[in-house]
């Protein structure tokens, strides 16, 4: 009788603390939508986050959010990153979201498919303080339609 009793009570509750344990240690993560998945130009989407130790490694990601029938295999953004010093960094990227074959990368579900991106596996910040991460679609058409939503997350490394 305590056997099962202990089998019933103790198994749900390490269950229970390994999902915790096992959480996301993001120090950040916000998720923009796009307005009727159709991104323009001057729709710039903005990150601010706040970085208090520069000894830490992060790893920084990026989570697209598009439609099952999105027209294009990649789709090009540019990421500024602007410093607490007011430094800024440009950088064009291609985010690879279907495979040569076609088949798009990550997880699909209906007329969604989502896909996390890694823009840097180890990134350090040498300047404490406020930083931000803007993302801009750099594509060539102008609204750029099928594209839901872009998350930033940033995952600090042990």
């Amino acid at each position: 009788m305590l056997k099962s009793a202990a089998r019933y009570f103790l198994l749900p509750t390490i269950c229970t603390l390994l999902f915790v344990a096992c959480g996301n240690d993001f120090i950040f993560e916000k998720s923009i939508n796009i307005p009727d998945a159709s991104w323009s130009y001057d729709n710039k989407l903005p990150f601010e986050f706040e970085v208090k130790d520069t000894i830490q490694a992060y790893q920084i990601l990026l989570e697209v959010e598009h439609a099952g029938d999105f027209g294009f295999q990649n789709c090009y953004v540019q990421i500024t990153t602007k410093f607490p010093n007011g430094e800024e960094k440009k950088q064009p990227v291609s985010l690879e979201l279907a495979g040569q074959s076609g088949i798009w990368n990550g997880k699909c579900s209906g007329n969604t498919c989502t896909l996390e991106i890694p823009l840097q596996g180890k990134a350090k910040f040498n300047q404490v303080g406020k930083h931000s991460i803007t993302v801009e679609q750099f594509m060539r058409v102008n609204p750029l339609v099928g594209i839901k939503a872009i998350s930033l997350k940033i995952k600090q490394l042990e």
